[in-house]
């Protein structure tokens, strides 16, 4: 089909003819105006008819397979179990005999306190018993001598026909005997007091050679040789013991929002800045009651037990752990984007038949734009939706999601399958 093209030359022509016409010149002026106009409308009308497009759309499938739900929790490593080894005694140290990292069995001596002073004391005890024994003895002689004299007596005034001695003799000869008798219990009293204070002494002389309460390895050594221990209040610690560095316990802190999630037995992954490029698993074991309170931030102590066999882990460490709180299996999953998306501009509309230059130069009333309207079909109530597109038009698909994890969540209803592309997003109009 021809098409006549005006140029800027034609128009002038008409124009220099118009002017020189004098009669005709006001119309002709008008007409040729108004043709220039409707000219120049009718380009920008086609120009931009044109340039319209549908949307480019961004998809991405669903996928099936597994999801985890996990909440995450610093805290430190332990050791399962830590004992402290102190001294009762006070003292100066006069060896010490075991390390740092050093393997101890029960009964191992790992430090000896200077005995000069206790051995003294021990003497002393020793002492202080024998002097009693020898008062327990002299009391005793004394309880058979008044026992003797108070026979005696008897046998005389049985033998003078109850006439002598005196009444008064037989008794004070009785009183005699029961003070000789009281003079012996307190020697023996006195002796019980004198074996106890020399068997703590002894007992101190034990003390001042510190052993080992476990089997287990030294973690810290607070003492040297010759320092002064001083046991007047508190005893002091001297060293720390962990009992199996096998086996830890990694106690973290969980926040109030999550803490409702976890449970003994869910299992945990782990890592730590020594090893970034390695996890590490364990198991909760307890879940405390008590809340600790920072900063207005309330959290949760949950102990964590783990495998150290090969005794990577070492006391102290920084741990970022994992806790899988819910573990979903062989499920639909979700593109998280796809829920989020909602489109805004439909595809643009079918082209339409070319109408007269007029028609479309001075249209008529405006109609209804589909494009800025979701579709029909589209839920009113607050259940989620997805879209896929269909004969180049956004569609929606009602679900109903569970757990979500990352990227992910999981479809427990909806008419969805794996491999199913969803519009999460555009990429402007026409892919521009």
């Amino acid at each position: 089909m021809k098409t006549d093209t005006l140029t800027t030359a034609d128009v002038a022509a008409v124009l220099n003819e118009t002017a020189g016409s004098g009669r005709r010149l006001p119309w002709r002026r008008l007409a040729a105006a108004a043709v220039l106009l409707l000219l120049i409308l009718a380009a920008v009308r086609f120009a931009t008819r044109g340039g319209e497009a549908a949307p480019a759309y961004v998809t991405a499938p669903t996928v099936r397979g597994g999801l985890s739900v996990t909440v995450s929790a610093t805290g430190t490593l332990e050791p399962t179990d830590e004992v402290e080894v102190g001294s009762e005694l006070s003292g100066i140290v006069e060896t010490v005999e075991a390390d740092f990292n050093d393997r101890v069995t029960v009964g191992q001596v790992l430090v000896r306190l200077d005995t000069s002073k206790l051995e003294a004391q021990v003497t002393q005890s020793r002492a202080a018993l024998a002097s009693a024994q020898a008062k327990v003895r002299q009391a005793e002689a004394t309880v058979t001598e008044a026992g003797r004299k108070l026979e005696q007596l008897r046998t005389v005034w049985e033998a003078s026909g109850h006439k002598a001695p005196s009444r008064t003799e037989l008794d004070a000869a009785v009183a005699a005997l029961d003070r000789a008798q009281a003079d012996k219990a307190a020697a023996d009293a006195a002796v019980a007091q004198a074996r106890a204070g020399l068997d703590g002494n002894l007992t101190d002389m034990t003390k001042s050679v510190i052993t080992s309460p476990i089997d287990g390895v030294v973690l810290s050594r607070d003492i040297e040789p010759g320092q002064t221990v001083a046991a007047s209040f508190t005893a002091p610690v001297l060293f720390t013991l962990a009992v199996d560095l096998r086996r830890m316990d990694l106690h973290v802190d969980v926040d109030e929002a999550d803490i409702g999630q976890v449970r003994e037995g869910q299992d945990v992954s782990f890592t730590v800045a020594a090893y970034p490029e390695r996890t590490f698993d364990g198991v909760i074991t307890e879940v405390r009651y008590a809340p600790s309170t920072s900063s207005g931030v309330v959290t949760y102590e949950t102990v964590i037990s783990v495998d150290n066999a090969d005794l990577s882990l070492r006391p102290g460490m920084t741990a970022t752990a994992d806790i899988t709180v819910l573990s979903v299996e062989d499920a639909v999953l979700i593109p998280r984007a796809a829920l989020r998306f909602q489109p805004t501009d439909g595809p643009a509309p079918p082209p339409q038949e070319k109408g007269s230059l007029i028609n479309d130069l001075l249209p008529g009333p405006p109609r209804r734009d589909d494009r800025n309207q979701r579709p029909q079909d589209a839920p009113a109530g607050p259940r989620q939706q997805v879209w896929v597109l269909r004969d180049g038009r956004p569609e929606p698909i009602p679900v109903e999601i569970g757990a979500t994890s990352g990227g992910y969540a999981e479809l427990v209803s909806g008419d969805l399958e794996a491999g199913v592309e969803l519009l999460t997003g555009t990429t402007g109009a026409g892919g521009r």
